[in-house]
């Protein structure tokens, strides 16, 4: 079933300002991110969604696909939505939502939340493991994932709680990656918000809230953390230099 790609990218980042555009190994943190999506050949079709025609300029100047969308959308899946609900891609049923800040994004990831719609679930995504010292950053996402591999919660807090120490707890690291059916999709952003919703600020709590399936994928080895920060942004840098010197000659 052919897959349309949506990269969502706006310059309104609270916490790191102009963020798509912010260099990462030379280039625009979105270009980084759609060159890797592209070259893993899974999209039949991958657009940028932006409101910002400086985004949507260097997206094309870089010879990727732009496409303008409403200033208005509170999360990247209404801005892919809106993307979706044109004519010009109404042949696509399989939707994958990479956000634009998941410069390393595993191609596990992204196959095993596409994997999810093939199985079955209207919603899919993906996780990877994480370390115990490292549940209490809360811009790593954690998730609960029920005995059907479905997702029960997602949070910034510590999920699954080690009340007595034990020290034996598996944390889940949630990767910025959703697959949708069209159907499910739609659904989504007709739906009302959640309190969860806001106060965790984690768009994916609504439709789990609201009764929607999300498959979740686990995939081997840690999830690399998307850039949220500016000591995110440094991590990145230091992990794409060390890449460029074990492959140069």
């Amino acid at each position: 079933m052919p897959v349309l790609g949506v990269i969502p990218a706006r310059l309104g980042s609270s916490r790191l300002p102009r963020k798509p555009l912010l260099p990462l190994g030379g280039e625009p943190l979105i270009i980084v991110v759609t060159r890797r999506l592209a070259e893993l050949g899974i999209c039949d079709r991958l657009v940028v969604a932006t409101d910002a025609k400086e985004i949507a300029n260097v997206v094309q100047e870089a010879a990727f696909e732009a496409v303008m969308t409403s200033s208005d959308h509170a999360t990247g899946t209404e801005r892919v939505a809106e993307v979706v609900a044109n004519q010009e891609f109404s042949s696509f049923n399989s939707i994958l939502n990479v956000q634009g800040d998941e410069p390393f994004v595993a191609a596990a990831a992204v196959r095993g939340a596409l994997a999810c719609l093939e199985g079955g679930d209207p919603l899919g995504t993906a996780a990877g493991s994480l370390e115990p010292a490292l549940v209490n950053d809360p811009s790593r996402v954690k998730v609960v994932v029920d005995t059907r591999g479905r997702a029960v919660y997602f949070s910034r807090a510590p999920i699954p709680f080690d009340r007595d120490g034990q020290g034996d707890v598996v944390y889940h690291q949630h990767v910025g990656v959703y697959a949708y059916t069209r159907e499910a999709l739609e659904a989504w952003v007709r739906l009302p918000p959640v309190p969860e919703e806001q106060w965790e600020r984690l768009e994916q709590l609504r439709p789990l809230l609201h009764g929607i399936p999300m498959g979740v994928t686990f995939f081997d080895g840690p999830a690399a953390p998307g850039i949220d920060t500016p000591a995110d942004l440094k991590w990145a840098e230091a992990e794409i230099t060390r890449h460029l010197k074990e492959v140069s000659p």
